[in-house]
This record gives C-alpha cells, structure tokens and sequence, in this order.
C-alpha cells in the first residue's frame, strides 16, 4: 500500500511539473504560460528561459510522420519547434480554404505540444521558404495589378482573409489559451526586400485582427536589413549561417541593446538548385558556433532541423538582381544537409548538436526514437508509354500567348500550338519565358530554351507549306526570394516571334497535370517526344525507400496517385525520398512525364540517395 502511496504521489509530483506519459516515456510539456521579456532576457513563469529550437515544414513531411520528427526534436534537446504557414496551399482558389489532411496545421501544433514542444509560428503572408512564389498563391501573384508585399489594398484585403481565416484554425492554440503557440512573427525577412515601415505596422495590425495579438510578436531578418523593417516596441531577431554569430549579434545588441538575443533563423545547412553541386555543410563547425550562442545565454532556432522534401510543384527559385543574375530552381529534395537527413534519420550534426544542447540545459534528453527502415528493390521497367499530343484537352484560343493564370491554372505546364507560314529558316524567340520551352515543328524537336542559361531563342525550319509550331512551357518554380518576386507570372509572358515577326493565332492547352488516372491512350509502342510512361512494381515488406530516378531527363513522377515531384538530369538529385505510407504491399503504379524519349527505361528503389557526381 505504501509503494502505491508513493507511485501515486510521484506521478502527481510529475504531472505538476507539467510533464506527461507517452509511448517513448516521461517527455517535458510545454507549460501554458507565455513566455515574456524583461530587459535582456526571455522569462517563464518567473524564471529566465531560453527558447531552443528547430525547424520543420509539416507539408514536407508526410502526416504519418509528424510525431517521429516531432519526438526526435524532443531527443535532441529542442524545447520548441518552428514552422511556417504556407498561403498557396490553405487558400488554392480565392477565398477557397484546405485545412485537411496533410494541410492541418492546427493537428501539427497540437501535437507538437503533446510531444513536448512549444512552437514558434511563422505566418507570412510571404515566407520565402524555397517554396514556390514564397507561399504566395499563384492567382494573387499572377495578377500584374497587384502589388505585393505593398499597402495595395488588393494585397492587403488577400492578406487579411487569409490570416483571419488562419487565425480561426490556430489562434486558440496560442499559450494564453493553453496551446503551444509562445511567439508569431510579423511578415518574413521583409527588410530584404523593402523598407516601408506602414507596410509592417498594416501586418502587424493584420496579426492581431486574426487574433494573434496574444502571443510574444517578432520579426526577424540579417542583421544589416534589420533597420528596415524592425517595429518599435517589437522583438527583433536575425538570421545567418555559419562564422557570422559573433558578427550579428554584436550588430542585433547595437540596434536593440535592451532586448533578449536570439536568432529566428541559424542556417545549418542549405538548400540544393537544379545544375548546381549537392550541398555539404561542417557539422563541428556549426556545433562550435552553436555552443558558443548558448553559452551566452542567446536563444536559437535552427533552420532546419528537418528538411523533407518539396512535393509536387512547389519548389521556388531564386533570382538575384541585375544584368549577371541567373534564375536558379530548387530541387525536390530539401534535405538542406539538416540535422535529420530527408528520411528523418539522425546525422552526424543530429549527435553533436544534442551534446551541446545537453551541455548548457543541463537536461538529459528523452531517448531517441527508433527510426524507419528503408531498403532497396529490384529494377522494374516502363512498359507503356502515352503520347503527349494523345492526352490533349480542349483548348483556348487566342490571339496572342497567354500566361498560366490566364487559363485559370497556377502549376505545371502549357502547351501552345499555332500554324507557321513557310518556307522560312531562322530564328525563334520568346520574349519572356517562364521557365523551360521545347519547341516543336511539325512535332519534330526543333530545340529548348533555359531561363538558367538565358536561353529565349531557338532556330527553325518552316517547309514551303507551312508547319504546325508546339512549344510546351514548364512552370520549373516561381521566384520566392529577391527583387524579381513581384512578377510571379508563368508560361509564355511576351510575345512568341520568328524573324522578328509576331506569332499570332493561339491554340493554347492547359496542363496542370494533376492526376495520373487522365491519361489515356497506352501503348506497349515506343513513343517519342514528350509522353507518359508507366511501370508497376511488386513489394512483399513495405518500408521507407529512394526511387531511382537517374534513368530519367526532365519532367515529374507519380507513384501511386501521388506527385513525388520533379526529376531532370542536370543533377544533383538522382533519386526521390518515398515514404512507406505511399507504398502497398503488392503492386506499386509509377507513371513519369518526361519531355524526351525514354525507350527501355527501368527504374529501381535504393536504400541511400542517389546524388550526381
């Protein structure tokens, strides 16, 4: 009787100290008091406190496994995690609302508190993210008279709705409300791209009309953009990578010297572009610098802690200012060399960096969850192809090129057809070409153009009688950071000319590829140019896998109903994270839009990722 008098009071004991019993043992919950400034430092419930945090998208990573990130954040000794809220997912159509499924944020925060965790949000409206558009929906950017990131009331009406909406899914879930939400940042590293100060205070304002104003408030940006866009009153924060903590922060003390110290964003690692070698970081480095910003009592949060990987078409592109600045896509993985590798398993940096964090907390970490297992399969082939021009829809015509929003459509690709008069030889050029063309005479590959390579013309060859001209556009990713993210348009946004002389007379085909189960017209047939091809695969054990995409040259794969996202043989990504949730045990459909032949192509699984040398 006595051991259970004393079982009974250490359970009470413990759940006053607010902890709670889950199935990886006692975990510390967030308790529901704000966490609040006083001169210098953050303070909870009295005491200083000191946020330690870390990164992940809940749409990179599949619902199945929010929990096994969110546990494995606990097991390297974070007490919070950071997210943020992705507008052109939540809001498709105006004033169209998803919060389902893999979209429910507000099922994200909850069980984020479950596991322990207080959670930093990051609402926009923009995030840049290396997300499509910087979450800005393709039918607001789209719109050339809409000024975004402006006082355009247009914008800031969009911006409103959203938030409000936002605000109805998650502002009960803020920590006045016993929720775990302990701060919200005010718009996203807008320093960086403007410095109008009304801009900030109307999203400030916009904050609290959705119900956010009972959480600590902040912005963040580098340190040198902090004068544009830090509010008076507003906790300021600053975001760097490796080598340059001393540096900033020295820079963050002499700009607010009477305000805690922290940064919104450590960069622990970087994201990969299409062309460009895969990114490798110094884990002992950052965990260097890591132990010195505790030890200074300044609080973290890590970007990223976990990548994932950005399905579909969601990817940005960055694209810097002036005459040398190339557009650079990103690519489906976002691995960003984090702590948690893109199948969530611990790396290196994951180990050093729970030593550090338990050296300054002082608190030893919940064991490490046991990770997925992946592992590989044999080759199958693609048995059946599907011609591009088989699977046409009605069209639109017109006059002149139109660009993706025209057609009502935000991703994918666009296919426009118009008659050539001949005979004539010379050259092609696009105007404006958002992002990726090849261009087709008579259905015969006459050349691509490449907006990484500055690429707007191609020759061609008209016969005497005239010829049918195709150029199909990929949208590769809208720009989601820097001075050209204004313009969010896709597709062909100027005028199409051959020899100067403009093209007009538009067939033009909306092809926002959203479900493999449209196609038709299969055929054991080899096809050439731009087609679909289908394999299937048999699994006895479903686990965690990569598809091996290296037999692939550009275009996107599903498997099974699912958009995995986008393949292209300039590297450095070779491979496809698939989830175990996304496989069956039985047969597996795999259907792959490639722009070029793919005769005798097999694909197989792989148990490691596949990057280009």
């Amino acid at each position: 009787m006595k051991r259970m008098v004393l079982i009974g009071c250490v359970v009470l004991a413990m759940l006053a100290e607010g902890c709670i019993w889950g199935p990886a043992g006692f975990a510390q919950q967030p308790r529901t008091a704000p966490v609040a400034i006083e001169g210098d430092h953050f303070v909870r419930e009295g005491k200083p406190y000191q946020i330690i945090s870390g990164t992940i998208h809940y749409p990179r990573v599949p619902r199945e496994y929010w929990r096994d990130r969110l546990r494995k954040a606990r097991a390297m000794g974070l007490n919070t995690v950071e997210t943020y809220v992705f507008w052109n997912l939540h809001e498709p159509r105006p004033g169209v609302f998803d919060f389902s499924g893999q979209l429910d944020v507000a099922a994200f925060i909850r069980m984020a508190q479950e596991e322990g965790l207080n959670v930093l949000l990051r609402p926009g409206p923009y995030i840049c993210a290396e997300w499509e558009a910087g979450g800005l929906p393709a039918w607001l950017i789209g719109d050339p008279t809409v000024k975004v990131r402006t006082r355009d009331p247009k914008f800031l009406a969009a911006a409103q709705r959203y938030l409000d909406r936002l605000g109805k899914e998650v502002g009960g879930l803020q920590v006045k409300h016993g929720g775990p939400i302990i701060a919200v940042q005010i718009e996203n590293e807008y320093g960086s791209y403007g410095h109008d100060k009304d801009y900030m205070e109307d999203i400030h304002q916009a904050l609290i009309h959705a119900g956010f104003g009972d959480s600590l408030l902040f912005t963040s940006d580098g340190a040198d953009q902090l004068p544009n866009d830090a509010l008076p009153g507003i906790l300021a924060v600053i975001n760097f990578g490796p080598g340059d903590a001393k540096r900033d922060f020295a820079k963050l003390a002499q700009l607010r010297p009477h305000q805690p110290m922290m940064t919104g964003e450590y960069w622990d690692g970087w994201f990969d572009a299409w062309g460009k070698p895969h990114v490798h970081t110094d884990a002992e480095a950052q965990a260097k610098e890591i132990d010195w910003i505790l030890s200074r009592g300044y609080s973290l949060n890590l970007y990223m802690f976990h990548g994932g990987t950005t399905r579909g078409f969601m990817n940005g592109a960055n694209m810097g200012s002036g005459a040398e600045a190339r557009y650079e896509p990103q690519t489906t993985s976002y691995d960003y060399d984090a702590a948690l590798d893109e199948a969530g398993r611990p790396t290196k940096k994951y180990f050093l960096l729970r030593d550090v964090i338990e050296k300054h907390t002082g608190i030893k970490a919940p064991a490490l969850p046991k990770g997925q297992p992946l592992s590989s399969f044999p080759e199958f082939a693609l048995t059946e192809s599907a011609s591009l021009w088989d699977n046409l829809p009605p069209p639109m015509e017109s006059r002149e090129p139109l660009a993706m929003e025209a057609l009502g459509q935000s991703y994918g690709y666009v296919l426009y057809r118009a008659k050539i008069a001949g005979p004539q030889k010379g050259e092609l050029r696009i105007d404006d070409l958002r992002d990726y063309a090849a261009v087709y005479v008579d259905r015969k590959d006459a050349g691509t153009m490449d907006r990484r390579l500055g690429q707007s013309s191609v020759s061609v060859d008209i016969p005497a009688d005239g010829a049918t001209l195709d150029i199909l556009v990929e949208n590769t990713g809208r720009i989601n950071f820097g001075p050209h993210l204004p313009d969010g348009r896709a597709g062909i946004v100027g005028s199409v000319r051959v020899n100067g002389k403009a093209v007009e007379g538009w067939k033009i085909y909306s092809l926002p590829m959203d479900a493999p189960g449209a196609v038709e017209h299969w055929s054991k047939a080899s096809t050439a140019g731009p087609a679909f091809h289908r394999g299937t695969f048999h699994l006895d054990k479903v686990t965690d896998t990569y598809l091996d995409t290296s037999a692939l040259k550009k275009g996107f794969v599903w498997l099974n109903g699912h958009n995995l996202g986008r393949t292209w043989d300039i590297g450095p990504q070779e491979s496809i994270f698939v989830p175990a949730p996304w496989l069956r045990a039985g047969d597996n459909d795999v259907v792959v839009f490639d722009y070029n032949d793919l005769p005798a192509t097999s694909l197989r699984g792989l148990d490691e990722p596949l990057w280009s040398k």
